[in-house]
């Protein structure tokens, strides 16, 4: 799988836009680490993957990564039900000093 297949899109959010403002201060035992950012990822993409697609195409430094699966609604149209597709959402926390213009 290519690295620009791993990431489909950033997803652009209220919530999303606000933890990427947000950094963290370092405490005792973490780190000082900077905003989060939500993308859109392959299906069957891995946190390692993921990581090494943000760094090389953003060229940022990633602390962590958490993923979830986001599963589709019910739809109706007209009178059938349909469904939408499952995807995968991941939010990717940068370094300190590094920041992703999506905007």
């Amino acid at each position: 799988m290519k690295l620009h297949d791993v990431i489909k899109r950033p997803l652009v959010t209220e919530k999303g836009t606000h933890q990427s403002t947000q950094g963290h201060d370092a405490s005792r035992t973490r780190p000082a680490r900077g905003g989060s950012y939500t993308f859109e990822v392959h299906a069957h993409a891995t946190k390692p993957l993921i990581r090494e697609a943000i760094e090389k195409i953003y060229h940022v430094s990633v602390v962590f990564v958490r993923t979830s699966m986001v599963h589709g609604k019910a739809r109706r149209v007209r009178f059938k039900v349909g469904r939408t597709s499952d995807w995968k959402k991941a939010v990717v926390v940068l370094d300190a000093n590094d920041h992703i213009n999506l905007f």
